[in-house]
């Protein structure tokens, strides 16, 4: 009689079961139960969230932003300027080295348009301004001396004197005498300050996409002599008339040239690299910088002095000058085709679109009359049923076809 076969321990086999099972599901591809759903309402409101997702993606995103491209913002820039044009007062010529400060040509200058002259000043002692506060006094006694007043024009001396013309009477201080309001004259020089000219040259790099380009047509011919800015025909002549600047700006050229205003220029160069390097051209833009409706603030004014000597005293003629502001602002971006971002915002566009799904889902389980059938339908339920034993010594035996059972209450019939 032949020997019995040895019997495989139970745990040994189900190790192996598992193993099999593991090994199965390696290579087990596992897709998404699909079910569809008869309703037209449902069906219009999955299709316009897909529809709105897909336009917005395409147009807004590719189309309007350029979401396809790599982008690098904030050009390296320089800025040269020069103003041409000679304007007068009631009694002098001005040129441009007396009404331009700085005279360096950088992307920040004023033009001159107003002075009040204070001359003839000497180191001395003299009334203070009205304008200072505590300035006003009856006796000494109202002065004290060694006092310092940093909004004043100097040293009090402990005296009260007669202020420059009327009855009032004023600390007297140690500073350049007489002080700016006793004999200040205001001089006007905005006449022809409209016609003056203002060449702005710009030049910008992008150094990702190694790119550079600037505001003046390579000519040579003397453009730049005979031409003036025209944003269709002279586009590349960045010569600006300050009265085109102002009125550009929405201001009126006489008030701003009396009190003062800070002007912005904004060279704007968006370029899209994509395209030939003639589509990439600056756009000009002007606004008025500074606060005018603010009165406290308004305006814009600085002052500077000019020394010289009148028999061997030094002596000053202090201007306080009034004048419009340009300031030079460049900025930009460009953007050139790159395969990373437009990979991106393709996944990103994809997968927004399954949002549709997650809706309509969530209206048909939530809100819809057979809420319940499509939760069955859509869900599978495995139940495992209980272990049957088997014969002695072959151990548990794997689970038929028959002992899973899928829940589902209710039929498509019903749907």
């Amino acid at each position: 009689m032949a020997a019995a076969e040895p019997k495989t321990p139970a745990g040994t086999a189900a190790a192996r079961r598992l193993a099999r099972s593991c090994w199965s599901a390696f290579w087990d591809y596992e897709t998404p139960k699909v079910i569809v759903v008869k309703n037209r309402r449902l069906g219009i409101v999955y299709r316009t969230v897909q529809l709105l997702i897909l336009l917005y993606f395409v147009w807004y995103v590719f189309i309007v932003q350029k979401s396809y491209q790599d982008r690098e913002t904030g050009p390296e820039s320089s800025v040269i300027t020069k103003v041409k044009g000679i304007t007068s007062s009631e009694n002098k010529v001005w040129d441009v080295e007396e009404y331009v400060k700085p005279p360096e040509g950088g992307s920040v200058f004023s033009i001159i348009t107003r002075i009040e002259v204070t001359p003839f000043q000497t180191l001395g002692t003299c009334a203070e301004s009205m304008r200072v506060r505590n300035a006003t006094c009856d006796s000494d006694e109202d002065c004290v001396a060694g006092q310092l007043d940093m909004l004043g024009n100097g040293l009090r001396t402990g005296r009260c004197v007669p202020y420059y013309h009327g009855s009032s009477k004023t600390c007297e201080v140690s500073a350049w005498c007489p002080v700016e309001d006793g004999a200040s004259v205001s001089q006007f020089l905005g006449k022809m300050a409209p016609n003056f000219t203002i060449l702005i040259k710009n030049s910008i790099h992008y150094p990702k996409f190694q790119f550079s380009k600037g505001n003046i047509e390579n000519r040579k011919d003397g453009y730049l002599k005979h031409c003036t800015f025209h944003e269709v025909s002279d586009l590349y002549c960045p010569i600006f008339k300050l009265g085109y600047i102002v009125e550009q700006a929405g201001e009126n050229f006489t008030q701003l040239a009396h009190s003062g205003g800070v002007i912005g220029v904004i060279i704007n160069w968006d370029c899209d690299l994509d395209l030939s390097a003639s589509k990439c051209n600056p756009k000009y833009s002007f606004r008025r910088l500074d606060p005018k409706h603010v009165p406290a603030s308004s305006g814009y004014n600085f002052r500077f002095a000019k020394y010289y000597k009148v028999n061997g005293t030094t002596t000053r003629t202090l201007i306080k000058a009034y004048g419009i502001r340009i300031d030079v602002i460049v900025h930009g971006q460009a953007g050139k085709f790159s395969l990373i971002p437009t990979i991106i915002n393709l996944a990103t566009a994809l997968t927004s679109i399954g949002v549709g799904s997650f809706l309509c889902d969530w209206i048909l389980l939530t809100f819809m009359n057979k809420n319940k059938v499509y939760s069955h339908k859509k869900f599978d339920k495995m139940v495992d049923a209980p272990k049957r034993g088997a014969g002695p010594g072959l151990g548990t035996s794997e689970p038929s076809q028959q002992d899973c059972a899928l829940t589902d209450a209710r039929g498509l019939a019903q749907l």
